[in-house]
């Protein structure tokens, strides 16, 4: 039989037809296969096809033969994701606040082939979250690669960090002085990447949002805060955190409905502390840093719930409540 011209990569364009062109709903017979086949510039035919699928299969990859009638239709079955996976991590990519517009759609086209032709449109149809705000800064994508880079090598890093102003311009901030702090670790909070970093000349552990920093670059430098970070519970202080605003952590104590408790569980884990107050209440303790965000919540849970302690969180309450009403006269 006389050979194609790229009769050597025959398996590898068989996986190709197979991966776009076939799934649990589409299948394919063995004719369509050696004409797709010749359009790539390989010669097949049935039986060494068979031969060469069984080979797939050794190798791993799940072709399954489906009896139609008369005729045979083959196709590949699982794949490394599955079409429900690969949904909810186009979502995620989309809905992402750190990921730009374009850097979201590269990404998506990317899974898209991990499926076949037919569910890649479906992940099409699913991206239904276009206009959320996205982050304008084109290099936060490889800013938090070149974070874990500096963690792995055990470097501090540098980097400008910006603010926006009224005229929608970016700001450096601290008079466009370089930071230069010993990175631990990332966490994700309110859809954004933040960086939780020890600053020696503070002697704090802080934390950065990763859209906000640019020109960023790894020293030389060892990093610093191995004692204050030995003991650190990052799960802990990332649910003591709201709107990532930093503060002084408190044990606060609050007094709310019982109907209250699902979200206190919900923002803070079954770990917290619920003591039964009786007449459809109950008593919690919780770890915060009461920001004007942690208040804000607890304004917006409404009636049903109150701070109760300590008494410098409850003034801070009064006086934030007095400054609301006082700001709507």
């Amino acid at each position: 039989m006389a050979k194609g011209p790229n009769q050597k990569l025959k398996m590898v364009y068989l996986l190709k037809i197979f991966s776009e062109n076939t799934d649990d709903d589409h299948k394919m017979t063995m004719e369509e296969i050696i004409q797709s086949l010749d359009r790539y510039g390989v010669e097949a035919d049935r039986k060494t096809l068979y031969q060469d699928f069984e080979q797939l299969r050794q190798y791993g990859f799940d072709i399954i033969s489906d009896r139609d009638g008369r005729k045979y239709g083959y196709y590949l079955g699982s794949r490394p994701f599955e079409l429900a996976e690969l949904k909810l991590l186009v979502d995620s990519v989309q809905a992402a606040k750190f990921i730009t517009d374009s850097k979201s759609k590269t990404l998506i086209k990317k899974l898209e082939g991990l499926a076949s032709k037919y569910e890649a449109s479906q992940l099409q149809r699913q991206v239904v979250i276009a206009g959320r705000v996205k982050t304008s800064n084109k290099k936060v994508f490889y800013s938090v690669d070149r974070i874990y880079e500096a963690i792995d090598q055990n470097r501090q890093i540098t980097f400008h960090y910006f603010q926006w102003n009224e005229k929608k311009e970016q700001v450096l901030r601290h008079d466009g002085a370089l930071y230069q702090v010993s990175p631990w670790c990332l966490i994700w909070d309110d859809e954004y990447y933040y960086l939780v970093a020890f600053d020696t000349k503070d002697q704090k552990i802080k934390h950065y949002r990763v859209d906000k920093m640019v020109d960023l670059d790894i020293t030389g430098q060892d990093r610093e805060g191995q004692r204050q970070f030995r003991d650190f519970d990052m799960a802990r202080y990332s649910k003591s955190l709201f709107g990532m605003h930093g503060g002084e952590e408190t044990n606060v104590t609050l007094e709310a409905d019982n109907d209250k408790a699902g979200i206190l569980i919900d923002r803070f884990g079954t770990d917290i502390m619920i003591i039964p107050k009786g007449n459809g209440r109950f008593t919690a303790h919780v770890n915060v840093i009461p920001s004007k965000q942690f208040l804000g919540w607890i304004f917006g849970l409404g009636d049903g719930i109150k701070i109760t302690g300590p008494a410098h969180v409850v003034e801070e309450m009064r006086a934030e409540a007095k400054r609301v009403w006082e700001q709507y006269q």
